[in-house]
């Protein structure tokens, strides 16, 4: 038997079987629309005509989440660490891409940071010094889903953060990240970019949702109120923070499929890695004891059977 061809052909096998198995994703798609007005869905499909096909998609994924466990043993390898900051407004859709990062990833390599608003004795401490502990050692990837940037946008946009304090934050934080550069740490920017019409659509979405109603907070909603400012926000965030050492890289999302599928390749492309030779495993025998009798465990430790 031809070794190469056979190790072709389970490859083949395992990619439609894994492609089979991510098409459920589809599934969970129909079953969710239902929950949709059929006014709103109507809506949804004539402002997106062009959409990516489903097959073409999640072939795309799979290739590329492939490439991402390459790019996870180098780091393990190579003692790498990784920054991915991702930003954007509101409903652009940072967390799908995180999620589709990750998705295939050990967690213990890859690992997502999303802090809560800052308690009152964070309150008291240097800006940054609640961010450091979470940033990557060696072989880590991390991905901040928001970072520092909230001071230069919804601290800023919501007033909880005077104009002195935003200043400040402008001046430091092009210095701040050098510093992690030099130290090391590959820093990658990401700013997730939807139209006015795509966040309202999206939004009203959610809100007619009750699968994701949850997604919407008070401060979102004010987001819609305040989209200019934030633009203008926005806007001097990139001219102040876009150094060459971290420099910003604007993902357009109204298409969430294009959006992954393009932040992914990105990602892919701006750190140096190589697919590196890993260990060959082999299972090892089960070792048997003839003498071994298994105990019946008493019928209350079983969840019961409901499907």
């Amino acid at each position: 038997m031809d070794f190469d061809n056979t190790m072709e052909d389970l490859s083949r096998d395992w990619l439609q079987a894994e492609l089979d198995e991510t098409l459920d994703d589809m599934f969970e798609m129909e079953f969710n629309e239902p929950m949709l007005s059929q006014e709103i869905r109507r809506i949804y499909k004539r402002q997106h005509p062009d959409t990516l096909d489903n097959r073409v998609y999640y072939t795309n994924l799979l290739r590329l989440q492939s490439e991402l466990i390459k790019l996870q043993y180098w780091v393990e390898q190579t003692n790498a660490k990784v920054l991915i900051i991702c930003e954007g407004r509101d409903a652009a859709g940072k967390g799908g891409v995180i999620k589709r990062i990750t998705q295939r990833l050990n967690p213990r390599v890859a690992r997502v940071v999303a802090l809560q608003k800052p308690s009152d004795h964070e309150m008291t401490q240097w800006y940054f010094q609640r961010y450091v502990p979470h940033l990557p050692s060696g072989g880590e990837i991390v991905l901040f889903d928001r970072s520092w940037y909230n001071r230069a946008g919804v601290e800023r946009v919501m007033g909880f953060a005077s104009e002195d304090q935003v200043e400040q934050f402008l001046q430091d934080v092009p210095e701040f990240e050098r510093m992690l550069v030099r130290s090391g740490i590959i820093v990658l920017k990401y700013w997730f970019s939807i139209t006015d019409e795509e966040q309202q659509l999206r939004f009203l979405t959610r809100i007619h949702d009750p699968m994701k109603q949850w997604k919407l907070s008070p401060m979102d909603l004010q987001s819609r109120v305040r989209w200019e400012q934030y633009t203008k926000a926005k806007e001097e965030m990139f001219e102040r923070t876009n150094i060459p050492e971290a420099p910003w890289y604007i993902v357009e999302g109204n298409d969430k499929k294009r959006e992954r599928l393009n932040c992914i390749e990105h990602i892919l492309s701006k750190i140096p890695y190589e697919d590196l030779p890993t260990e060959k495993i082999a299972l090892p025998e089960r070792m048997f004891n003839p003498n071994y009798e298994r105990r019946v465990l008493p019928d209350d430790l079983y969840v019961p059977k409901v499907y």
